[in-house]
């Protein structure tokens, strides 16, 4: 991904990144679509930068789309990204703070808004690994502080080719990700889509308010987690 987007940052864009998933078979990540401005945004991504407060942190920032819009507004934002090539691109592109380092290996500065955008939360990879991971969260928050994310429940897509999702113990929303790039490829990984009450069953065991701030069109929402005030 960090050289996908460094070629793009640097005008040496041939080709797009591949997906091979356990879901879908192979599918395109447009790279111009991961440098998008706030009014080429999906209508979920507008409803969270706007929703945003105070200090934030913009966990997989990515190419600092989200990041540079808040920065242009004002708030005071650290793109995180585990990609130093992405974060190269994040500063290339005029982001002022970035730290390069994977979320759960994080303790530093707390912030009043942890923003996690484009299926943030999908970087869990496993719903068993959820609840430790808004623990861990939580831990990031500000007195007062929010979590804001969005995902998708995609249990359409089984319903739609008439098949039944699998009842072991593994979860619909586990999707074994490949990403490819000029003919090379990465190691496979799990990506988490989740329920929308998936999520507030497992906030609410981490004592994290869990609020659906709107739907969007493709069974996708926006979600706002906070936490429970005694």
């Amino acid at each position: 991904m960090g050289t996908a987007l460094l070629d793009y940052q640097n005008g040496g864009h041939g080709e797009d990144i591949l997906t091979y998933s356990s879901l879908a078979g192979e599918d395109v990540i447009p790279l111009a679509y991961l440098f998008r401005n706030f009014d080429q945004m999906p209508s979920l991504e507008q409803k969270a930068l706007e929703q945003c407060r105070g200090s934030v942190l913009d966990i997989g920032c990515g190419a600092g789309s989200h990041s540079l819009y808040l920065q242009g507004k004002g708030h005071e934002v650290v793109g995180l990204d585990s990609s130093a090539g992405a974060i190269a691109v994040c500063r290339s592109r005029g982001l002022k703070n970035t730290l390069t380092t994977d979320i759960n290996m994080y303790s530093g500065k707390r912030f009043d808004t942890l923003l996690m955008l484009m299926n943030g939360i999908g970087l869990v990879g496993k719903v068993h690994r959820l609840e430790a991971f808004l623990d861990h969260l939580k831990l990031l928050l500000k007195p007062n502080g929010q979590i804001l994310l969005d995902s998708s429940d995609i249990i359409y897509m089984f319903e739609e080719d008439g098949d039944v999702p699998p009842r072991n113990d593994t979860y619909y929303g586990e999707v074994e990700f490949t990403l490819a790039y000029k003919g090379k490829k990465g190691k496979p990984f799990f990506w988490l889509y989740l329920d929308f009450s998936t999520l507030q069953e497992s906030a609410w065991t981490q004592n994290l308010e869990c609020e659906l701030v709107s739907q969007g069109k493709h069974y996708d929402y926006l979600a706002r987690l906070r936490p429970v005030e005694y």
